[in-house]
Parts: C-alpha cells; structure tokens; sequence
C-alpha cells in the first residue's frame, strides 16, 4: 500500500513512515520541510496523488485559540487533494476524552478536526491516544518556579509513543474504521504522583507541589482522559520507559 504520513518528520509520525516500510509499504513523510504546506496548500496535491490512505499527523504549533483555525485549514486543504485524488481511508491521531474538556482551546480545536473528518467525503480512522510519556518533562516544565512544580491531581494514563506509532500503522493498514480506536498505557497516575515519580527516577532536585489549577491540565476535572472502558491497553509501562 502506498501512504502519506503528514507530519511525517516529527516524534510520531517518523516511527510510523519506519514501521510500515519496514512491513513491506510505501510511506512518504510529508511536511513544511519536504515542501509540503497543509495551511496554503502548496504540495497537498502532489503528496496526496496515487496513495491509499493519507495520516494525517500534523499538529497545530500553539496550544491556544489559534489552534482552530490551523485544524479547520488545514483538515479543508487535506480533505479535498484526498477527496480529488481518490483516498480510500484518511487517518487522524487525536485525544482520548478530548471532547470532555470543553474549557481547553487546543482540546477545542481537536474536536473540530475530528468533525470535520466525520463529515468529510473519504472514509476514515480516528485514533484517540492519552498522553504521551515523553511530554511528562514538557508539562512539568511549564508548571516549575524556580524548584518547585505546581502539578493538579488530574489522573492520566501514560502511553509510550511506540505504542501509540504501532497503533497508528495498523489502524492506517487496515480498512476504514469510521470510526474511534482509543488506545491507553497500562497505569494510571495522578499528575501530581507522576511528577514525583519522575523527579524520583532522575535524581531531580525539584519538589512537586498539588495545586489544582496549575497548568493545562488544571482545566481537566474528573478522569475524563483515562482509558473508557473500550480502550486499547498498549504495553509499556511508565516505569520500564523511565528506566
């Protein structure tokens, strides 16, 4: 099968082009740097032109309001190449529980292109994965003064981004799902236990502090972005990926 993987260069999308060439396809890694611009479409065309499905792992280049209108853009330019060059199945990476959490601009923004894949005119996958292990430094990051982190006690169930990469080129193999797979790891954490556990691990020198308004996820009330209960359980755990 003949693929092309927008966002192809980046964390996710680079192991997916790896894993479905080595399983004897095609895939093309597509992105601002191959020429390939998905908000003024210049290069869709060619780099949709004779594949079977396109994945679609771009991601917007800020968290906040302007979110939107890079998925709206960008989903209408993707959609329509795909639509003119005859697309069998168009694949989307997103969140699980994100449209659970209305108050969160970027979560806001995933459901549009969600939407606007549903209503579209080729068939479709949507994978929903939870966090990713490697942005647990991002987060904690963000929410450090000095030596202390501020984290919520917001529950999130880690998966590695292998497994999400693994997921992501077997949904895009198979046929269309129209529809959601989520895949979720395997233990659950409190944020603000998951970033001791991380400070732990690394002889880090911060303490975490539990504030529930710290951070992006202090808009996330409940365990909305916890596996339900038809996720797919990937298999790496957040301590054998710390180690």
């Amino acid at each position: 099968m003949k693929f092309a993987v927008i966002g192809g260069t980046g964390r996710i999308g680079s192991q997916v082009v790896q894993k479905l060439n080595a399983a004897g396809h095609q895939a093309v890694p597509h992105s601002l740097s191959t020429g390939v611009d998905i908000i003024t479409g210049q290069g869709v065309d060619d780099a949709v032109a004779g594949v079977d499905t396109v994945i679609n792992l771009a991601n917007s280049p800020t968290f906040d309001e302007a979110s939107l209108d890079f998925f709206r853009t960008s989903m209408a330019n993707l959609l329509a190449a795909s639509e003119k060059a005859g697309v069998g199945h168009f694949v989307v990476l997103s969140i699980v529980g994100v449209d659970q959490v209305p108050g969160m601009d970027y979560y806001r923004a995933k459901v549009l292109q969600e939407d606007l894949l549903k209503a579209g005119p080729v068939p479709y996958s949507i994978v929903r994965a939870t966090q990713f292990m490697e942005f647990v430094d991002a987060v904690m990051a963000d929410t450090t003064d000095g030596e202390t982190v501020r984290l919520p006690h917001t529950p999130l169930q880690p998966i590695a981004a292998t497994d999400v990469s693994d997921a992501v080129a077997e949904v895009a193999a198979g046929a269309p799902l129209n529809g959601v797979l989520n895949i979720a790891g395997p233990d659950v954490y409190a944020l603000d236990e998951l970033g001791r556990i991380t400070i732990t691990a690394k002889n880090d020198g911060r303490s975490v502090v539990t504030d529930d308004t710290a951070g992006l996820f202090g808009a996330v009330h409940g365990d909305v972005l916890t596996a339900p209960g038809d996720a797919r359980i990937a298999p790496t755990h957040y301590a054998d990926w710390l180690s």
